[in-house]
Parts: C-alpha cells; sequence; structure tokens
C-alpha cells in the first residue's frame, strides 16, 4: 500500500512534504521548488490537497493545490496516483497545470502550462 505522507523529492530536485494526511483523504504539506518562473532561489509553499480514499488494496489517487504566492502570482493544480514499484518503492506519478496571472484577457492565451 502507498503511503502520500512523508517527504518526496521529483525529478527536478524540489521536495514536497505531506505532514497531516486527515481520516477523511485532505492532507496538507509544503513544497519546496528548485524551478521558478522568475530563475529565482528555491521557495517554500503551501499545499493542500485530497487522496481518493481506498480499501486495504489499491494505489490511491490525489490531486493538490500549491499556491507560489512568496515569488509568483501563479498556482498549480497537481494529480495523480501513488505506486509502489517491484523493489518496493513508493512513487507518485503525476501531472501537472501551473496558472500564471496577466494583465488582460488578450493575454489569457499564454497564462497556462
Amino acid at each position: 500500500q502507498c503511503q502520500l505522507n512523508g517527504l518526496w523529492r521529483n525529478d527536478q530536485d524540489s521536495l514536497m512534504e505531506i505532514s497531516a494526511l486527515r481520516d477523511n483523504g485532505d492532507f496538507q504539506g509544503q513544497y519546496l521548488t528548485r524551478v521558478t518562473l522568475s530563475g529565482g532561489c528555491a521557495h517554500i509553499s503551501p499545499l493542500r490537497g485530497a487522496q481518493q480514499q481506498l480499501g486495504e488494496e489499491g494505489w490511491p489517487t490525489f490531486a493538490f493545490t500549491v499556491r507560489w504566492d512568496k515569488f509568483s502570482n501563479a498556482t498549480t493544480a497537481f494529480v495523480g496516483q501513488c505506486f509502489v514499484d517491484a523493489g518496493g518503492k513508493e512513487m507518485l506519478s503525476t501531472m501537472w497545470l501551473l496558472r500564471e496571472a496577466v494583465g488582460s484577457l488578450e493575454e489569457d492565451w499564454k497564462a497556462t502550462r
């Protein structure tokens, strides 16, 4: 069984810590990104999310958002699933969508990555 709580590192060397996983599947934590839109230093940002509750077996799906409010006017939504590989290592497979604020409706086309 895969457990979301704990410390995770991604391919870009960013860190995510899920510190509180509630019985209803809600969780919170923090994200330390090494990749920024401005090219600046790493920053810690809050995250909140929810895990699909499963029985004793299965690989839970989850979603969470990160608010990059300390260094960027953007928010990212992540969705994914937790797996355990053949060696017993837990792994998160995710996709993300980032929305950056723009100054006008005409600039909307460039706001989502």
